[in-house]
């Protein structure tokens, strides 16, 4: 389960992120909290700060992908590491000293995305260049191991912390715990990596990376999927907290305790995926997202607010089936030298497209009932991987494992 961690580069790599993440998640909710306390609409001061911190990501987040193959991915982590620190330590000053406005929160929200854009393209494409092809879905498992397992304290610690000493406190150990990740990249032998080879600047690269991808069936059908369970699948923010008030019509803390079940799931799905030692295969890919699909609807029309908690552990689990293995399928089937817009793109896909479907399932909910948009969210993820299905078995794909294809340009 834990094999990748045996690679000394990774280990480095891999307690860092644990110390950053666990910062990064109680730095959400203190940012949330922070803007309720100085709008005096907090409501719609909430969705600008998420909008402009993923608006970035829509509008430049393929580039990422290029910037990723271009140039040396661990000095490229450097720089967003200390850019996305400095933001949390401006932030930090700022309500300490009792100066934060709220549009100091949306600039620096804006700051942290155009960060966002270049790490996370780079962060997911340098992996294989620590642990090598064999062990990278294991990495990758392991890495949203870490995710989840800092999604169950991070907001935990930042709400003691808030309730204590405030929310600016909270930036401050947010921008301190990027060190932890600093340190690990500053320590790495640089010997003991596989880097693929810089991508020599040229015009159309992106073009290339589109056309690349356009021209592997197996990749766009990836994405397509990726598509849409991410868009109307995964908007369970929205859905738990609206099922947990106005059909169980319980409060706060019960919304949070299905959060935080929906988040053992997920932790349970990674640790399981990291225990595979095959590479994923696009039946694992296409199996997962049903039985995702199908979770998701059962969940939805669950009788009793105890039985709706029970089965958000099986729906985590097979949501994160899914995502270790739409990863690593994509890392694993792109050429060395497109890897970085190639995951470009998949991020792209996977978190702009997520905070696009909101409003619908949102607006489902308000109109049919909260039930009604879990229900629909797990059919659509259901029908789109029936289509991909039925695409991809003619040519026999189904039961193949993703491999690079040949390069075909920079």
């Amino acid at each position: 389960m834990f094999r990748s961690l045996r690679v000394p580069n990774y280990r480095r790599f891999a307690l860092g992120q644990v110390v950053s993440n666990t910062g990064t998640w109680m730095q959400r909710v203190a940012q949330d909290w922070l803007v309720l306390q100085l709008a005096t609409n907090g409501g719609i001061a909430l969705g600008i700060t998420t909008a402009l911190q993923f608006l970035p990501l829509l509008l430049f987040g393929l580039w990422g992908g290029v910037i990723a193959d271009r140039y040396d991915k661990r000095r490229l982590l450097m720089i967003t590491q200390v850019s996305m620190g400095l933001l949390a330590l401006v932030l930090g000053v700022l309500t300490v000293t009792g100066a934060a406005q709220v549009w100091h929160v949306y600039v620096l929200a804006f700051g942290l995305g155009l960060a966002t854009v270049v790490d996370n393209p780079v962060r997911q494409a340098f992996v294989v260049e620590m642990v090598g092809r064999d062990d990278l879905p294991n990495a990758i498992a392991l890495n949203s191991a870490t995710f989840n397992g800092a999604r169950m304290i991070g907001p935990a610690v930042a709400g003691v912390l808030i309730a204590a000493i405030g929310t600016g406190p909270v930036f401050l150990v947010n921008a301190a715990s990027f060190a932890a990740v600093l340190y690990g990249l500053y320590r790495m032998r640089p010997d003991e990596l596989n880097p693929s080879e810089p991508v020599k600047r040229a015009k159309g690269q992106l073009r290339d990376g589109l056309r690349y991808v356009a021209g592997r069936r197996d990749l766009l059908m990836t994405l397509v999927l990726v598509g849409f369970v991410a868009t109307f699948g995964m908007n369970f923010q929205i859905t738990i907290a609206l099922v947990a008030r106005e059909v169980f019509h319980t409060g706060a803390s019960s919304f949070g305790l299905a959060s935080s079940m929906l988040a053992v799931g997920a932790l349970t799905g990674a640790l399981l995926a990291a225990r595979r030692v095959a590479r994923p295969r696009l039946r694992l890919l296409l199996g997962a997202a049903a039985v995702f699909g199908v979770l998701e609807m059962v969940t939805g029309v669950m009788p009793t607010y105890w039985s709706f908690l029970a089965l958000l552990v099986p729906t985590g689990i097979a949501l994160m089936t899914f995502t270790t293995a739409a990863n690593a399928s994509m890392q694993l089937g792109a050429a060395p030298e497109f890897r970085g817009r190639v995951m470009g793109l998949y991020m792209f896909v996977f978190m702009g497209t997520n905070p696009l479907g909101a409003p619908v399932v949102g607006w489902m909910a308000s109109h049919f009932g909260p039930r009604l948009s879990l229900v629909l969210g797990g059919a659509v993820a259901l029908a789109a991987t029936l289509t991909v299905a039925a695409i991809m078995a003619p040519r026999g794909a189904v039961r193949g494992v993703l491999r690079p294809a040949p390069a075909t340009g920079s």
